[in-house]
């Protein structure tokens, strides 16, 4: 391992070289990948280094996927596939390797399936493979919540739908009620009315 100072030197060299790669000619871009291959490879420099970098169709250029392609040959050439596929599983290390192997979408899963197995890498890619095919089951899976927390909110509404419509019907009982009442009290006050005149007669 590469002394501590050194080691913010080259990744910050790593970083500014990955990010103008595009201007580098093809045998300055193959140097460059190999010396960081060579870094990686001897353990010289953190693996973390690679959380530098996104394969997708949108995060990289023609360039950057040379880039990438020298840089993993070489690094399979020195280690060996078994090796370095063993390295790349490392579940310590899988938040700086979520760039090279894209889970968030299937377009992307296929996008990095597809390009090492272009570049005769296949094998780094069977937990790629593995996600992508239990991909619907996650869908799935995450949309159940959605549809039970959908079915409470319309049970919710039902429920109060009815609650006004019983308060309502409650309301016009109540005013029938008191209307009756009304209709009482009038032919009551008005046969009062009728013994009072027979009476004067």
């Amino acid at each position: 391992m590469l002394n501590r100072a050194y080691q913010e030197c080259f990744e910050q060299c790593f970083v500014k070289q990955y990010s103008m790669i595009h201007r580098l000619e093809t045998n300055k871009l193959r140097n460059v990948a190999k010396l960081f291959a060579h870094f990686l490879a001897t353990d010289a420099m953190p693996w973390a280094l690679l959380s530098y970098i996104r394969l997708t169709e949108e995060d990289t250029s023609s360039s950057s996927r040379i880039f990438i392609k020298i840089m993993f040959q070489e690094m399979s050439e020195q280690l060996g596939l078994r090796k370095m596929n063993e390295r790349l599983s490392d579940p310590t290390m899988g938040a700086a390797f979520d760039g090279i192997f894209p889970k968030d979408t299937p377009k992307n899963t296929r996008f990095a399936i597809n390009f090492f197995t272009s570049i005769g890498l296949g094998g780094l890619t069977d937990n790629l493979r593995e996600h992508l095919k239990n991909m619907p089951k996650l869908i799935m899976q995450q949309q159940k919540p959605v549809q039970v927390s959908e079915s409470e909110s319309e049970s919710e509404s039902d429920s109060d739908s009815e609650s006004e419509s019983g308060s309502d019907s409650g309301s016009d009982s109540g005013s029938d009620s008191e209307s009756e009442s009304s209709d009482s009290e009038s032919s009551e006050s008005e046969d009062s009315r009728d013994r009072k005149r027979r009476r004067k007669k």
